[in-house]
């Protein structure tokens, strides 16, 4: 990692959060809530006001992870989670005239992905997933060193692979307790805590889906890294065993015996995820 300044976005349905990465240091944090009801403008004004308390003549780029899907060589956003306006924005245009330097734009799964690899428990390793696990289970996959996105920023997208009656994000990520027992993740997870045993069995039972889930990946992208974000990634104790039991069903008794699973401990992920767009595709 070398000495440039960057600054990362974490654009969210309900605010902008951004940082200046400088190095490996977050030196500095901006942030705005945004009326997710406006205009177009409207919520691009509350963007550039973030930023604009952080660009100075050092910084060589601006990177910005969005819920959405994007077309990354054009840097177009489409149908931002949460943002009605914001259907088709020429977003990297739009920065670069108003910054004249280099933008890069990509979805927030492969941004947590970037940021562990660049600067969290993924340095080093050259080929790994980012598995973000909270009410969506969405991933990142890096592959040779550098972020495989797919033709229209889709790669990944592994909780929407049929699976049972429904799809894996219905039974492998916080939807489950909502889906299936009609109930708050976020309690459940205080239950758990707490020592309930009817809340950690359902723990157990999204763990099983969980493994299965990782063994789809480990057959298509034969993986042996795969680090965990997203809020889910907190209850890891009360459904690792049921997951490394699916696991070590794989056919492949080897790729399972080294696949390292690690749960992300990074503080602002999602800033320094899209600080390395600009590692990803300028170095």
């Amino acid at each position: 990692m070398n000495d440039k300044k960057i600054i990362g976005v974490d654009f969210g349905a309900t605010s902008i959060k951004a940082g200046l990465v400088h190095g490996d240091q977050l030196s500095a944090i901006h942030s705005k809530h945004i009326n997710n009801a406006g205009t177009e403008a409207d919520v691009l004004q509350d963007l550039f006001f973030v930023i604009d308390q952080l660009i100075d003549k050092e910084v060589v780029s601006i990177g910005v992870g969005v819920p959405s899907v994007v077309d990354t060589e054009e840097g177009i956003v489409y149908d931002v989670i949460n943002i009605p306006s914001w259907k088709e924005v020429p977003l990297k245009k739009m920065l670069e005239e108003r910054y004249h330097i280099p933008a890069f734009i990509n979805n927030d799964a492969n941004c947590f992905a970037l940021g562990e690899h660049y600067f969290g428990k993924g340095i080093g390793k050259k080929d790994m997933i980012g598995l973000t696990i909270g009410t969506g289970l969405g991933a990142g996959i890096i592959i040779n060193n550098r972020l495989f996105a797919g033709a229209n920023c889709g790669a990944g997208e592994f909780g929407m692979v049929q699976y049972l009656d429904h799809v894996y994000e219905y039974y492998a990520c916080g939807q489950f307790f909502n889906n299936v027992y009609h109930t708050d993740g976020p309690l459940v997870f205080e239950k758990a805590k707490a020592g309930d045993q009817q809340a950690q069995q359902w723990y157990a039972e999204m763990g099983t889906h969980l493994g299965n889930a990782i063994k789809t990946m480990m057959y298509t992208y034969d993986i042996s890294l795969i680090i965990f974000g997203g809020s889910v990634r907190l209850a890891y104790p009360y459904f690792q065993e049921t997951m490394w039991t699916q696991i070590k069903t794989f056919a492949f008794t080897k790729s399972a015996e080294r696949l390292r699973i690690e749960i992300s401990e990074m503080e602002n992920p999602a800033i320094f995820g899209a600080a390395g767009l600009y590692y990803d595709q300028v170095q």
